[in-house]
Order: C-alpha cells, then sequence, then structure tokens
C-alpha cells in the first residue's frame, strides 16, 4: 500500500501527538508528584493511575461497542490481540509510570525517544520496511534534537535502575507498533484499539484495591487529570494512532513520535508554567527538522508500503 498523504491521516497524526503530549503533564498532575518525585498525598500511584486510566478507556470503548454492535474478535485472533494489549497498555504503561518515579524528566524523554528507532529496527525483521540513508540519518538528527531537550533540565542526565523500565517501555512500545500493523489488516482502527485496550487493562485490575482507597483521599483536579487520560490520550488518541497506522509504513509514522517533546514542552508552559530554554527550543528544531528528512527522504526508493 502506497502511502498517501491524505488530509485526514494528517489530521489524525496532529491530534494523536496533540493528545500523547499533554499526557506528560496529566500523569503529572495525577499524580500530584512532590519535589522528591513520589505521588503525593491527594494524587494516584503510578500502577492504581494506569488502571483508573485505562479502566475509563475501556468503559468509554465498550459504550461505544455496545451502542454500534461491534464485532467481537474470532477465537484465533485472541493470543495477538491480547498479546499486544499486554505489552502495549499494561507493560509500557505501569512500566513507564513506576519509571518516571526514580528518573529525571530529561532522562525519560530521551530513553522513551528510542522507541521509534526500535521500532525502525523491528519493522525491517517483521515487516521487510525499509528507511534510506537519509531516513536514518533524519532519525538519529531527531534523536539528537530530543537529546538537547533532555539536557534543558540543567540537572544533566542522572540513570537510575528506574531507567530500565523506561527502556523496556520504549521495546514493548516498538513491538505494540509491530503488533498494530499486523492486526490492522483484519480489524478496523476502532476494532484493535478496543481490543487491545480492553485486553491490556484486565492485567492492571491487581492495583484495584489500592485504587479503590486512593479514589477517596484524591484531590478532584487529580482524578479530573486521569479521567482526561484515559478519554482522549487513551480511548483517542490510540484509535487516532491505529487510522494512521493502517495507512502508512510503520517506521514513517513512529518518527512523529520525536514531536512528543516538543509539543509536550509547550503544554508544560501553559498547563504547568515551565517555560521552555534556549537548548530547548534548539533540540525543538532539530527534532522537526530531522523529522522533515524522515518525512521526504525516508523510503527506500525499493520499498514503498
Amino acid at each position: 500500500m502506497t502511502w498517501k498523504r491524505e488530509p485526514r491521516t494528517w489530521l489524525a497524526i496532529g491530534g494523536m501527538l496533540l493528545l500523547w503530549a499533554s499526557a506528560f503533564a496529566g500523569i503529572r498532575a495525577g499524580m500530584r508528584l512532590t519535589p522528591a518525585g513520589s505521588p503525593g498525598p491527594d494524587g494516584y500511584g503510578p500502577g492504581e493511575l494506569a488502571l483508573l486510566r485505562f479502566g475509563t478507556a475501556s468503559t468509554v470503548l465498550a459504550l461505544y461497542a455496545l451502542a454500534t454492535r461491534m464485532r467481537l474478535p474470532r477465537r484465533s485472533e485472541l493470543p495477538g490481540i491480547g498479546l499486544a494489549g499486554v505489552l502495549g497498555i499494561s507493560v509500557y504503561h505501569v512500566a513507564l509510570n513506576f519509571g518516571e518515579m526514580t528518573v529525571q524528566a530529561g532522562a525519560a524523554c530521551l530513553l522513551i525517544s528510542a522507541a521509534p528507532v526500535f521500532t525502525a529496527l523491528l519493522s525491517v525483521v517483521f515487516l521487510q520496511e525499509r528507511l534510506s540513508r537519509l531516513g536514518w540519518g533524519g532519525i538519529l538528527l531527531a534523536f539528537t534534537g530530543v537529546a538537547l531537550i533532555a539536557l534543558s533540565g540543567g540537572q544533566g542526565l542522572r540513570f537510575t535502575p528506574g531507567a530500565l523500565l523506561i527502556l523496556l517501555s520504549a521495546v514493548v512500545a516498538a513491538a505494540f507498533s509491530i503488533l498494530s500493523k499486523r492486526g490492522l489488516q483484519h480489524h478496523t482502527p476502532l476494532e484493535f484499539t478496543a481490543y487491545a485496550i480492553w485486553a491490556g487493562t484486565l492485567p492492571m485490575l491487581v492495583f484495584l484495591p489500592g485504587l479503590l482507597r486512593q479514589c477517596h483521599g484524591a484531590a478532584p483536579s487529580a482524578t479530573f487529570a486521569v479521567v482526561y487520560l484515559g478519554i482522549f490520550p487513551a480511548a483517542i488518541a490510540y484509535v487516532l494512532w491505529n487510522y494512521a497506522l493502517s495507512r502508512m509504513p510503520v517506521s514513517l509514522l513512529s518518527s512523529f513520535l520525536y514531536l512528543s517533546p516538543v509539543i509536550a514542552s509547550v503544554i508544560a508552559w501553559v498547563w504547568l508554567g515551565e517555560v521552555p530554554s534556549g537548548l530547548t527550543v534548539m533540540g525543538g528544531g532539530l527534532a522537526i527538522l530531522g523529522l522533515i528528512l524522515v518525512q521526504t527522504r525516508g523510503q527506500s526508493p525499493g520499498r514503498r508500503t
């Protein structure tokens, strides 16, 4: 399938990036993190936040499924859907939430931005996609830009044992993209998103007792932030991601994720009052230039899928 730059695809990518970028500030607002990096007494823990977020997303998608009589997957498709949901929803978000408690924001940003690199490598092996040399150069340039954004905090990069959890999130995010690309051959983006989120939410029920306790003492603003995360950066953004994924190569789509730290910096400026530094602006410029290079010169001439 040739990648056609249709307006609806661009709108899906833009909406997905905006919503996912807002999740960084939303997670911090939901946990109400203290200066030491631990959840505040009136916020949610990392596991409880993940369950409330995707429990909300699961409910929204279930209501839509009931209203539209969405078809259910065949029994033979359940293992692939289950694996995608556990990796891309359960493991990714729980590991990321716990990792961000002990890893500096800059280091976390840099580690999670390795996901497009892993995705490009896996797409070569499992989907036979190919990036040109300029495409790989664009990924390197964009990653350099993200590194500058990561360094702009002024505290350097300090990696704690929690960094392994962030790196695990980057790896499973890449695997989720490959599994989703295959799943979208048989299901619509909305169907596959619902299946994957339902499957990924089930293992999180281990955090249900803690969530029930924390709901009583959580600040209304923290609960609002998590519900927002469930409806918008979870349910809607994943549908938009899968819509775009069904229409373009996964290696090219994943490169757009390098814009997330740029957009997240702007959102943190507006939402949390964190003014971006000059280094952040410079890194954002490099990330954008790298993305342009990947999108305009990234595909190998012999492989247009």
